[in-house]
C-alpha cells in the first residue's frame, strides 16, 4: 500500500469517527417546552441489595419546567419498568429524582437505560434515554 492510499484510508476513518461521535449529542437547539436527558446517576455500585428502594436521579437540561410524569427503565433490556417521580429540580442542569426497587435476578453489574415520559405543549412526549450500570449484590 502506498502512501497516499493509507492517508486516504486514514482520513476516512477519521472522518466517520467525527461524524458518529457528533452524531450523538443533540446539536439542535431546545424546543419550546423540550427536556433532554443528560445522565443517569445511581447509588454507589456493589452496595445495593435485591428487593431494596433506592433513590436514582437523572440530570436534564429543559426549556421552562415541562411536566415530568414518570422515567421508565429497561434492565439490561428487560422492561421497561416504570416508576414514580419523587422531585424534579429546575435549573441548568435540572435534576429529576425517582424511586427504584432493584429488581435483578442476579448479583453483577446490570445495565440500565431510562428515559422520562413528559408533558408537551399538551401532549405526552418521551425523553432521550441516559444509561448507566449498576452492580448490586444478593443477600
Amino acid at each position: 500500500m502506498t502512501k497516499s492510499e493509507l492517508a486516504a484510508i486514514l482520513f476516512s476513518v477519521t472522518l466517520l469517527l467525527g461524524i458518529s461521535s457528533c452524531a450523538t449529542a443533540p446539536s439542535a437547539p431546545m424546543g419550546e417546552g423540550e427536556l433532554r436527558l443528560l445522565s443517569l446517576r445511581v447509588p454507589e455500585s456493589g452496595t445495593m441489595v435485591i428487593g431494596s428502594p433506592y433513590e436514582f436521579s437523572i440530570s436534564f437540561e429543559a426549556d421552562g419546567h415541562p411536566e415530568i410524569k414518570r422515567v421508565c427503565c429497561y434492565w439490561s433490556g428487560d422492561g421497561p419498568y416504570c416508576y414514580r417521580v419523587i422531585n424534579v429540580e429546575y435549573g441548568q442542569p435540572g435534576t429529576i429524582g425517582f424511586g427504584v426497587k432493584i429488581l435483578l435476578s442476579q448479583g453483577g453489574p446490570q445495565r440500565l437505560e431510562c428515559y422520562a415520559d413528559y408533558v408537551r405543549e399538551g401532549k405526552g412526549k418521551r425523553t432521550n434515554t441516559a444509561g448507566s450500570y449498576v452492580d448490586s449484590t444478593i443477600h
